[in-house]
């Protein structure tokens, strides 16, 4: 039987691990699912279709599957929240459910959503990915797997965080991050590849060069995003990782984010996607 303070308020109805430990005032509505090891802090809310996989860590004060922050939304909608095995959520975490009948806000495995963290609806976060104190995801924002998002960061509706990409502290995301890359400022802008976060998840040295070279044809060279596609097409090795960039860059809608503002050329922030024939 699983271990729940006396005070928590536990529906009879919601599924829950013989192992599963429910922190004193929290309240576990009829949809929850919590998997074997699922830690639940003091004073947490869980409603809606939530369901948390093994060993997720939920901290004291953090909300669940409240509905989503949208006039549109319909509160008879079912939708719901979902969390990858052992991911930890700390204190005042909050992440609202989809707003589509039957659809998920999606959280991967191994995360870790620091202090006061917000995930808005219908976000996919994926394997791996840290969210420092207070970040906040709009509606709609895909993060893929090992990105960073420093503290205060804030990413606009629909925007994409590529994968192993680190978004500096108190950034404004208002285009797309692609992958392996450090953004910082506002608006957000690449000042070159996340090389660190490369060489700790064991990415080779020569690969990483790789990805510096595709860099400076994409930021560097003055090329609109489609010309540089092309030409790191032609004179780059075709590396998985590269691959990866190019297929980002191409499927982007709201545009990449620009180079650093250095007195000429793009500013920061100004939307680059590779259908266009020019820099803007």
């Amino acid at each position: 039987m699983s271990a729940a303070y006396a005070s928590a308020t536990v529906d009879p109805r919601a599924r829950i691990a013989p192992d599963a430990r429910i922190g004193a005032y929290s309240v576990i509505g009829p949809d929850v699912t919590l998997g074997a090891g699922v830690e639940i802090g003091h004073h947490c809310v869980l409603e809606g279709r939530v369901e948390l996989g093994p060993r997720v860590r939920v901290g004291h004060g953090s909300i669940l599957g409240a509905p989503p922050q949208d006039l549109k939304f319909k509160p008879e909608t079912p939708s719901g929240v979902r969390v990858g095995a052992g991911t930890e959520l700390r204190e005042y975490v909050t992440v609202h459910r989809a707003t589509a009948p039957g659809g998920f806000t999606e959280i991967g495995q191994a995360c870790l959503l620091m202090t006061m963290c917000h995930v808005g609806h219908d976000c996919r976060v994926g394997d791996g990915v840290i969210l420092i104190n207070a970040v906040g995801l709009s509606g709609h924002v895909e993060v893929e797997e090992h990105a960073t998002l420093g503290g205060l960061a804030g990413v606009h509706q629909f925007c994409r965080i590529g994968a192993f990409a680190y978004v500096g502290g108190l950034t404004k995301v208002t285009q797309d991050v692609p992958p392996y890359m450090l953004v910082d400022g506002n608006p957000g802008a690449v000042h070159g590849v996340n090389l660190v976060g490369l060489r700790r998840h064991g990415m080779p040295a020569a690969e990483r060069r790789v990805l510096q070279d595709a860099y400076r044809l994409l930021y560097r060279a003055g090329l609109s995003p489609r010309s540089a596609v092309e030409r790191i097409r032609r004179e780059l090795p075709a590396v998985a990782s590269l691959a990866r960039l190019l297929a980002f860059v191409e499927a982007s809608r709201r545009g990449i984010c620009g180079p650093p503002w250095r007195g000429s050329g793009t500013p920061a922030g100004e939307g680059r996607t590779a259908a266009q024939g020019e820099p803007v």
